[in-house]
Parts: structure tokens; C-alpha cells; sequence
């Protein structure tokens, strides 16, 4: 039997119950549908703060064809991720899935839905430096190579070599940490 819980039942408790405390954190960004690989998918919410972490919510109302996709691109990007699903898909996500993401089961009722830990989250140890400079704006990779003056002949390039730069020449901490500083400074997320 299919829960009575829409992805957008599921994301509003995740918001109100699971993140409320990042949003009350100065230094830590919420975003929904946030974009990766330049738009090859959108994970439902991202948490950037000293990690880049997602949540990807697949209701009993949804379907899991996307999903094999999905897990592919998050896996380049994200440090941590976190399939929120409901009790229809709660045995069969295990398969796609590789043991290092979490898993939980939204249960309850319509007025309280409850996250049920199944798999907590573990770190990623294979991100793409590639994927991960792909979060930048070319001013943003500009800059960021500027500081590490990696910039000199680089300045009218477009923004896929800068890319290739930066995952070429950063160390993936180094790269990582310059991404979410500047995912968080932005002040406007149209470019």
C-alpha cells in the first residue's frame, strides 16, 4: 500500500525536523533542487556548510528509474548523501545504492511525519575534482585560481578549462573547500 506522503510532504518535514538546525547556522546554505554536472540532475536538498551533503527523496509515489543516474552524478559531487524514501521502496533502494549512503524510511502520520534511520551516511572517498569545480560560475573558478596563482594566461578561456584546471591543479580538499566558500558567498543564484 502506497503512504499517503508526496515528495513534498517528505521534503517540508525534512526542512522542519532534520535541518532546522543547519538553518539556523550562520555559515551553513540550504538549497532545494540543487543542480550538479551542470544540470544532469538536481538533488532534492543541499546542505553546504563544512561539507557538501544531499538529501534525495523518492516518496512512495515516485519511481526509481532516474535513480541509477542519479546515484552516478551525486557520487562525483557529494561528500554525504542521504535517500529519504517511504515505506514502499524502504527494502529495494539498498541495491542501487552504494554502502556509504544513508538511508532513511519517512514514517508517521499526515500531522508528524517520522525519519527512521535504516543506514546513517558515511563519507565519500571518490569525488570528480572535475564535477565538483563544475559548481562554479566562471568568475568564481576565475578567482579561485587567481588566488592560487594558477591564472596567468587563463583570464578569456572558457569556464570548461578553468574547470579542468582547478581539478587538475588543487588538491580536492583545497578545491572543496574553495567551492562551498563560494557557493556560500554568492548573492544571487542566476549567472
Amino acid at each position: 500500500m502506497l503512504s499517503k506522503f508526496s515528495d513534498f510532504d517528505i521534503r517540508r518535514s525534512l526542512h522542519t525536523s532534520q535541518l532546522q538546525l543547519h538553518l539556523a547556522e550562520p555559515d551553513t546554505l540550504v538549497l532545494d533542487e540543487f543542480g550538479l554536472c551542470q544540470g544532469a540532475a538536481r538533488v532534492d536538498v543541499a546542505v553546504i556548510n563544512g561539507q557538501l551533503n544531499g538529501y534525495e527523496i523518492k516518496s512512495d509515489r515516485d519511481r526509481l528509474d532516474r535513480l541509477p543516474l542519479q546515484v552516478d552524478i551525486y557520487n562525483r559531487v557529494l561528500d554525504t548523501i542521504v535517500l529519504v524514501t517511504g515505506v514502499r521502496y524502504a527494502d529495494r533502494v539498498v541495491a542501487y545504492l552504494p554502502d556509504w549512503w544513508g538511508i532513511f524510511v519517512a514514517t508517521g502520520t499526515e500531522a508528524q511525519i517520522v525519519f527512521e534511520v535504516v543506514r546513517e551516511a558515511k563519507l565519500n572517498s571518490e569525488c570528480d575534482p572535475f564535477a565538483i569545480a563544475q559548481l562554479l560560475w566562471r568568475d568564481e573558478a576565475l578567482a579561485i585560481l587567481e588566488t592560487h596563482q594558477l591564472h596567468k594566461g587563463l583570464k578569456s578561456k572558457p569556464r570548461q578549462v578553468l574547470w579542468q584546471i582547478l581539478g587538475k591543479e588543487l588538491p580536492v580538499v583545497k578545491l572543496k573547500d574553495a567551492v562551498r566558500k563560494a557557493l556560500k558567498s554568492r548573492s544571487s543564484w542566476r549567472n
